[in-house]
């Protein structure tokens, strides 16, 4: 079930936790060889949805499945066709972005999921401020 599936059914949505293979990476993921940390946003999660969704279809080979008010959900294609599977779930009163990037096959990604999560930080961090729901008047 997806991060947007939940959402629709259980008004609780959350991301689903990581397999026990190294090939994926979670925000909510205790296990340190799995975490990440979640994307720091300022202004609103509605700001923030619109920011992130600009960063994920500036990437290579990515498409947008589904987003609602709180999350995103995308593809993201290899150049082998391997597809990879990317959530975001904006959390408005911690003031982040939890994700999880995982591969849909396979047991090893040889960190390529990582990788996609700090390059889309690194981006939504590289946003000008006003972009990302922050400026003036934004505590």
């Amino acid at each position: 079930m997806s991060l947007l599936a939940s959402a629709a059914g259980s008004g609780e949505a959350d991301l689903l936790p990581c397999p026990s293979s190294p090939n994926c990476v979670s925000s909510r993921d205790p296990d340190p060889a799995r975490r990440v940390d979640p994307i720091p946003f300022r202004g609103t999660p509605e700001e923030a949805r619109e920011a992130l969704e600009a960063v994920v279809r500036s990437l290579p080979r990515a498409t947008i499945v589904a987003s609602s008010g709180i999350g995103i959900r995308a593809e993201f294609r290899s150049l082998l066709g391997f597809v990879d599977d990317v959530e975001f779930r904006i959390d408005g009163a911690a003031g982040v972005i939890h994700v999880r990037s995982a591969s849909r096959k396979g047991y090893w990604d040889l960190g390529v999921n990582r990788r996609r999560v700090e390059t889309i930080r690194e981006a939504f961090g590289n946003m000008p401020e006003k972009r990302r729901g922050g400026g003036p008047g934004t505590p």
